[in-house]
């Protein structure tokens, strides 16, 4: 495998049993992810995304095919050696975060770092670096019921981080954020892949979010349909399309005759997000 490679996905299928019924939700992936790069896998409900992302994070084992990463061959590990990849090389972020209730923000990020071998000490030193970082510095005492929906995101990346893996791996993150603070989650992991040397794979569903990342991989019905590059142009006029469509939701309403100025025309839309 080329140094540059982190992650290979050799001719991966997974058949699921449901009753006298077998359900192919991969057919044979074949992939290749580089390292420090920003990749995002795309497709419809049932395409096979969320499948494949449990296995490249060594949430679920194919029913044929390999995943390697940086040398370790997921099939030939056992549960503790795969508990140990978990751990160290990879860094889960959820839709629905994920946070324990009854702990503050950073105790939910420190349990990462207890886990991977820290005296609690040291680990809620280390959260509260991490929580730093994503800007959280003065939330740390607070738990999920008085955090935001962007800031338990921000919790969980922060815990995605703080044992400084090389892999990222991001399901549907924004799919229970608002316009604006899908954004700012958005350009948050994007820092976090130039700060930290971070492989990003971000599933999605949503093309204007897939923009944002720099390569596509596309699934439907188990197999990947394309895999293409985000041209210059689509990247940048997707970040320009989100900044604007968050900046129209946070705008406080204008007066106009005591009535509403109502939603931005579609032609005042494109202007918005010309070059």
């Amino acid at each position: 495998m080329s140094a540059d490679v982190i992650i290979r996905v050799e001719g991966v299928t997974k058949v699921y049993t449901m009753g006298e019924e077998k359900v192919h939700a991969l057919r044979g992936i074949t992939l290749d992810i580089v390292r420090g790069t920003y990749v995002s896998i795309m497709g419809p409900s049932g395409s096979g995304k969320s499948t494949l992302f449990n296995m490249i994070g060594g949430l679920d084992r194919p029913s044929d095919g390999e995943v390697i990463m940086e040398g370790f061959r997921f099939g030939e590990l056992s549960s503790g050696q795969m508990a140990w990849i978990r751990c160290h090389k990879v860094g889960f972020i959820f839709q629905s975060f994920n946070l324990i209730p009854s702990m503050t923000a950073l105790d939910n990020v420190a349990i990462a770092r207890i886990f991977s071998g820290l005296t609690p000490a040291q680990a809620r030193r280390d959260a509260a670096g991490s929580l730093e970082q994503v800007g959280l510095g003065n939330r740390m005492d607070h738990l999920p019921s008085e955090l935001s929906g962007g800031q338990q995101q921000r919790v969980a990346i922060a815990r995605a981080i703080v044992n400084r893996p090389e892999v990222i791996l991001a399901d549907e993150p924004t799919g229970n954020l608002d316009l604006r603070t899908g954004e700012d989650i958005i350009n948050l992991l994007g820092k976090m892949k130039m700060d930290l040397n971070i492989t990003v794979i971000f599933v999605t569903h949503e093309r204007d979010i897939a923009y944002h990342t720099r390569r596509i991989i596309r699934l439907r019905d188990g197999r990947v349909v394309a895999d293409e590059p985000v041209p210059d142009g689509l990247f940048l006029e997707a970040e320009r399309t989100l900044a604007a469509a968050a900046a129209a939701k946070a705008a406080p309403a204008q007066p106009n005759g005591g009535r509403s100025l109502g939603a931005p025309s579609a032609d005042a839309r494109r202007a918005a997000v010309a070059p």
